[in-house]
């Protein structure tokens, strides 16, 4: 009989800890995932770059699991298996899954997706020897970053491919389109191709800067045409001062971004008729298409979304309410005190503070400073009847929500007229929607998981997720 790994081992352990008790019965604080809810949630995204012939990457550092890694590519597919990851603890940690979906026939690529920094060369190339080629891509957005090229080469021997790292307007990694700096790393990395150490694959942005939408799909899109025209420029100057053909790939996305793909309208002949920022993306699509440029769509946070996903509306109301939600942290109500907060209202002490949470808030994009929802996680109406956030979300928010937090304390407080507050008891539980489920996963050790389909049991754990930890 074969030896069990030891991820296994723990994931027998925590199973016969934990499966078949109800939320009632673990510990506090926990993280809680809802296995239905991140089902639909990738089937969505999975069938929408399918039926528009966009290539799929998905970033694991959100969640750091073999099993929701899983879902994101779709275990029973035959498609390429592209990922993203932030660390290299994760690519370790996903190469076993890796290798069996090579020995299924499936090509595996993954993305380092921090611009390359020496000390971590020797793990990578250690990962490029054990998948072979055409599997490690790197980011790359200064020519410095070239020099452990030859040292990961000599030890793999294997080129990785390169991903030159675009500034689309976000301003945290990227050299910015149609600059001198921009040409000059072009320039380089044109230079280690030709000298065997690397493959130029693509050219990435990230629109982070999308996570401030407020103004729907609408808006939304607008972010994503910005991605695409600031792509296609340095892809344009690639391709000009390239010596060979080669297809490219712009790979565009954050959640935001990667779920406008979802919309109806989407690519569908009719939205470039209409205009808008929807119409300009689908005109930049047809056009990079002719060219033979090759169009990837990459995200991480929409399996398990949160409030900052909900805030930014990129999917209208028949796709994205707070009911697909799929990530929530249990807490407990540990003290009450009634009459101290606004207007008489009562505040509650619960034992979820900054490090179940995290402390990223949801930007404040109202018209009038304070008023839109600025809180650090939201109720659930879960044995509760909380209100749930509604399409006009974040400007309305009424109901129980984290209004401060320290370390290990999180305070309640209620968000409406006193009359209309709902009593919490000591002792009782409750479920947060985080604000950011990167954030909040990372001090947990693993993920407690639900299934919202069994009704009458939908309380009850069905499995236990391990979370991978380190750098």
């Amino acid at each position: 009989m074969a030896a069990t790994s030891p991820s296994a081992r723990l994931k027998e352990q925590l199973r016969a800890r934990f499966v078949g008790k109800t939320l009632y019965e673990v510990p506090t604080p926990s993280v809680v995932l809802d296995l239905a809810k991140l089902e639909i949630n990738c089937q969505r995204m999975l069938k929408a770059t399918q039926r528009l012939g966009l290539l799929w990457r998905a970033h694991i550092k959100s969640h750091k699991t073999t099993e929701l890694t899983r879902l994101q590519v779709g275990d029973t597919l035959t498609t390429p298996v592209s990922l993203i990851i932030s660390t290299i603890a994760e690519a370790e940690n996903i190469l076993p899954l890796l290798k069996e979906y090579q020995s299924r026939g499936r090509p595996v690529n993954i993305l380092f997706s921090f611009p390359l920094f020496p000390s971590v060369t020797p793990r990578l190339a250690t990962l490029l020897a054990q998948l072979g080629p055409n599997s490690l891509a790197l980011m790359i957005d200064h020519p410095s970053q070239l020099g452990p090229l030859s040292t990961l080469i000599n030890t793999a021997n294997h080129r990785p491919l390169i991903f030159l790292k675009i500034d689309t307007s976000y301003g945290r990694a990227g050299v910015v389109p149609n600059t001198p700096a921009c040409t000059t790393l072009i320039a380089a990395v044109l230079t280690a191709e030709e000298q065997g150490l690397c493959t130029l694959h693509g050219v990435y942005s990230h629109a982070g800067h999308s996570y401030a939408a407020r103004g729907g799909t609408g808006e939304v899109a607008g972010y994503l045409a910005g991605e695409v025209r600031g792509l296609v420029d340095v892809a344009r100057e690639v391709v000009a001062a390239r010596k060979r053909e080669s297809a490219l790939v712009l790979s565009v996305g954050a959640t935001p971004t990667a779920l406008v793909v979802q919309a109806p309208e989407f690519l569908d002949g009719a939205a470039r008729e209409k205009g808008g920022a929807v119409g300009e993306v689908e005109g930049l699509v047809r056009e990079l298409s002719g060219e033979g440029f090759l169009l990837e769509v990459h995200a991480g946070v929409y399996p398990t979304l949160d409030m900052q996903q909900l805030a930014t509306h990129a999917r209208d109301t028949s796709l994205m309410t707070a009911d697909n939600i799929a990530i929530s942290v249990l807490a407990e109500v540990a003290s009450l005190y009634p009459d101290r907060g606004a207007n008489g209202t009562a505040e509650a002490l619960i034992n979820a503070g900054t490090l179940a949470l995290g402390r990223e808030p949801v930007a404040d994009r109202g018209r009038v400073p304070g008023q839109d929802y600025s809180s650090w996680g939201f109720l659930m109406p879960w044995g509760l009847g909380n209100p749930t956030p509604g399409p006009d979300f974040p400007r309305a928010h009424n109901g129980w929500q984290v209004g401060r937090i320290s370390q290990e304390h999180g305070i309640l407080i209620w968000q409406g007229s006193k009359e209309g507050e709902i009593p919490l008891g000591y002792g009782q539980r409750v479920r947060v929607w985080p604000n950011h489920s990167c954030i909040a996963g990372a001090c947990f050790d693993w993920y407690l998981i639900v299934d919202s389909r069994n009704k009458g049991h939908d309380d009850e754990v069905v499995d236990v997720w391990p979370r991978w930890r380190g750098w």
